[in-house]
């Protein structure tokens, strides 16, 4: 087989890939070398017996967390951007940076609500409702943002609360600083650890969406606020919950990790995160798909509407009213 063959082959099509909803959560790599052959991208390995490879299943990946000791060579990130998949820098300490990538053929759909929404006082005030409303339920009285952060804040103590004494834990204080990482107290390192991971694959699904991971409703003033917005609708039920279980863990880190793979895959909350994202930015578009791309650019225009591109318009314009004309 020719290397244009191979290369056709292993080039994904819209057809090819899995919808987001369906796709794995995440995969956590360290200390490997991931890198294209002719068969896929897999994770290198030095060892005693020489070169260890195992293949990743890139089409089928949400996010990739790269944790300390990973490199990545420039065709397999090419390849990961071709399937869609989010890449998650880990760094050392606790520190972490987020690589995103999205398919350049990937429609602005949700994109336009969610800037058009973001824009509107009176319509991010709604969303920003809507994400406390979907935690804790309705206000009563008409609450305003600040009494339901007030809200929220008390339920986050009674949940602590609840949980140190179930599992035994005395004296609990949420404690996240990433300049002393190994520090904190299994609680709060599981806690940290497993919010990381969230976080990252909130962040594709973000961007599955062709959202903004920007442009936030309660959260601001960060490249990643929408994301947070995302991830709180699901801490306090998934990763809070977790990390108190892991008190007594000898290596809180890597069990929060795998627990929270397992948890994404029984409680299929990857589809819960697709569908939360669509009712905060538009509750009236439940159950609408969102792995629709297009290959087709609009013009805008504020009294037409959209017009078709790659469309030459100068007879459109009447005698005398080209500026350019000498």
């Amino acid at each position: 087989m020719s290397t244009r063959a191979r290369r056709d082959l292993g080039t994904p099509t819209l057809a090819m890939l899995p919808r987001i909803a369906d796709s794995l959560s995440f995969l956590y790599l360290e200390t490997v070398r991931i890198v294209q052959d002719d068969l896929g991208i897999c994770a290198q390995v030095e060892s005693p017996r020489g070169t260890e490879r195992v293949y990743l299943p890139a089409a089928a990946l949400s996010c990739v967390l790269l944790g300390p000791g990973t490199s990545i060579t420039q065709p397999a990130l090419a390849s990961f951007a071709r399937n869609g998949t989010s890449l998650v820098a880990v760094g050392a300490g606790g520190v972490r940076s987020y690589a995103g990538i999205m398919p350049a053929s990937l429609t602005t759909t949700w994109l336009e609500r969610q800037a058009r929404a973001w824009a509107d006082d009176e319509e991010r005030l709604a969303v920003a409702t809507r994400m406390y409303t979907h935690r804790y339920g309705a206000p009563e009285g008409g609450m305003n943002l600040a009494q339901l952060r007030g809200m929220e804040g008390q339920r986050v103590k009674a949940l602590y609360r609840i949980l140190a004494q179930k599992y035994g834990v005395k004296r609990f204080r949420r404690n996240y600083d990433p300049s002393a990482w190994d520090s904190q107290d299994p609680v709060n390192l599981a806690l940290s650890a497993a919010n990381s991971c969230m976080y990252g694959v909130v962040h594709a699904a973000v961007l599955a969406l062709g959202c903004s991971p920007a442009l936030g409703f309660v959260h601001s003033g960060t490249q990643m606020a929408f994301v947070y917005d995302i991830a709180d609708l699901f801490k306090m039920q998934v990763t809070v919950p977790l990390a108190f279980s892991l008190h007594a863990s000898a290596n809180p880190e890597r069990e929060a990790r795998q627990a929270l793979r397992e948890q994404f895959r029984l409680l299929k909350l990857m589809p819960g995160i697709v569908t939360a994202i669509q009712q905060m930015l538009d509750p009236s578009a439940k159950g609408e798909s969102v792995d629709r791309t297009s290959d087709i650019t609009h013009l805008w225009d504020p009294q037409a509407g959209l017009l078709p591109s790659g469309v030459n318009y100068a007879d459109t314009i009447a005698p005398g009213d080209d500026p350019w004309a000498p």
